[in-house]
């Protein structure tokens, strides 16, 4: 026969259901507002710069007309699409550091936060 302990399971049970219900709320919250966050990046020295969202969608491009050379399009298209990643792991990466804030006080073994 097994000795219970008063107050033990139900109490600690209802805690943990309630820090979960918390943490879901403030990643919600998290997710919103990084959401709604713009991320810029450059290239080429500035000579080209994107802003995306935290949903990864291109907000603005902005060249420096003294780069937009018509027989060289393909340096311009490259310094584009390396602003355009830098911004999007901009995003990603204030996402993922958020979120593992929010999940760090629930003591999750690695891998299983969100």
């Amino acid at each position: 026969m097994k000795a219970r302990i008063p107050n033990q399971g139900g109490n600690s049970q209802a805690a943990m259901m309630k820090k979960i219900q918390d943490m879901q709320n403030e990643m919600a919250r998290i997710q919103e507002e990084v959401e709604n966050s713009e991320f810029s990046a450059s290239a080429g020295g500035g000579a080209v710069e994107v802003t995306v969202n935290g949903k990864h969608e291109v907000l603005s491009v902005n060249i420096q007309p003294e780069v937009v050379d018509p027989d060289d399009v393909e340096i311009l298209s490259d310094m584009i699409i390396a602003a355009t990643n830098e911004a999007i792991r901009k995003a990603a990466d204030t996402m993922e550091q958020r979120m593992g804030n929010a999940t760090s006080g629930l003591g999750l073994p690695a891998g299983l936060g969100f």
